[in-house]
């Protein structure tokens, strides 16, 4: 999934700061289909083989592409299950495109990718094309993906991005599994040379359980690594749901990871706060990975909902934040993963689980108390 926390390549980036997150998202996500026909093991949406009968037609997809362009979000993340899966998909992303929306697409590394013209993708306007690498080796993406050839497809996939133009990004996650392959996958990334390399944090929900969350300190350890290469790796550098790998490099680099806010998404970005999430049937959520029901676009604008629903606007609160997340000093950029603090402990304003920082003026024993009493 095409994502933020975005620390690209220095130059030529524009800057954001002081983005209003209260009046519009900066990414909306929407699952045009749930269907897909991998069976991943962290997979989000619990993706099915055949398309849902109740997913958005082909006008009422259209009706919610002409709401979005009155909200206006830089961008529009075209996303499933595999959205190929629609015949209609390419039609979908042209109708936003020639109507100044930005998008990006995040298909499945299967034959029917394989089977799409990549210039008919690029000639639709898509202006990303996310792909999964989530097993540095052939051997551990496929048992990742459980669909045995998903690895060789895929270097087939970034072979024609590069070959036909389409600006790619890459995303791994990164489960306790897997993450004795962090060396390996970064090796990689120098090889495949994609414009960006997103590292998503495991969340649990959909097939993802919570055995599979790293642990907090071999995290730390990698966005320390990762720290080193911004600005000196060819290829930019982010996370999602890891935002406190902004907290990592302004340690790091002081002064200079600040002057980095020229990025292509703003400081602070979140579920629910500057993210949107619409699902195949409509109904809105602050991120895919926080499945709240917000209400549904056939009933309500997005923008109504975006702005006006109590939990949008409580994400959107940094002092609204509880635990170690509301007293950190770091919250105004960063404000933890909303939505693996919900996966964890059913509350998305609670402490993210995965960020091992202790906030100068955190008092655990006075949040014990407070509880207690």
């Amino acid at each position: 999934m095409i994502s933020h926390s975005e620390f690209p390549p220095s130059g030529g980036m524009p800057s954001f700061e002081g983005y209003k997150f209260e009046d519009r998202p900066f990414l909306v996500f929407w699952e045009i289909t749930r269907a897909c026909a991998l069976a991943c093991r962290h997979c989000r949406a619990e993706a099915i083989p055949r398309r849902d009968p109740n997913e958005l037609d082909g006008d009422q997809a259209r009706h919610l592409i002409d709401q979005l362009l009155e909200l206006a979000p830089p961008m529009l993340i075209v996303t499933g299950g595999d959205p190929l899966m629609r015949r209609d998909a390419l039609d979908l992303v042209r109708y936003a495109s020639d109507r100044g929306q930005h998008v990006g697409l995040s298909p499945s590394a299967t034959e029917l990718l394989l089977r799409t013209d990549f210039e008919k993708i690029k000639e639709a306007g898509v202006q990303r094309m996310s792909l999964s690498l989530d097993g540095a080796t052939r051997e551990t993406h496929d048992a990742f993906r459980k669909v045995e050839g998903t690895f060789d497809r895929t270097m087939e996939a970034v072979r024609r991005c590069h070959e036909t133009g389409i600006s790619l990004q890459i995303n791994t996650t990164i489960t306790r599994s897997n993450i004795c392959e962090y060396e390996a996958f970064k090796e990689l990334m120098y090889e495949l040379k994609p414009a960006m390399w997103s590292l998503f944090l495991l969340i649990p929900t959909g097939r993802a359980g919570l055995e599979e969350l790293p642990d907090a300190e071999d995290l730390e350890r990698i966005f320390e690594d990762m720290a080193d290469l911004v600005g000196k790796a060819p290829f930019g550098i982010k996370t999602t749901e890891g935002q406190h790998f902004r907290r990592v490099l302004i340690q790091k680099r002081g002064a200079k990871a600040r002057a980095m806010q020229k990025m292509r998404s703003p400081l602070g970005i979140r579920d629910g706060r500057g993210v949107m999430f619409i699902s195949h049937t409509g109904v809105v959520s602050p991120s895919g990975f926080m499945p709240i029901d917000c209400g549904n676009i056939k009933n309500q604008h997005p923008a109504t909902i975006y702005r006006e629903h109590p939990l949008f606007i409580s994400l959107r609160d940094n002092d609204a934040l509880g635990g170690k997340c509301g007293v950190c000093e770091f919250r105004n950029v960063c404000g933890g993963s909303r939505a693996r603090a919900y996966g964890v402990y059913g509350d998305p304003l609670a402490t993210d689980p995965s960020c091992v920082y202790v906030p100068k003026s955190y008092h655990p024993e006075e949040e014990l108390q407070t509880v207690i009493g």
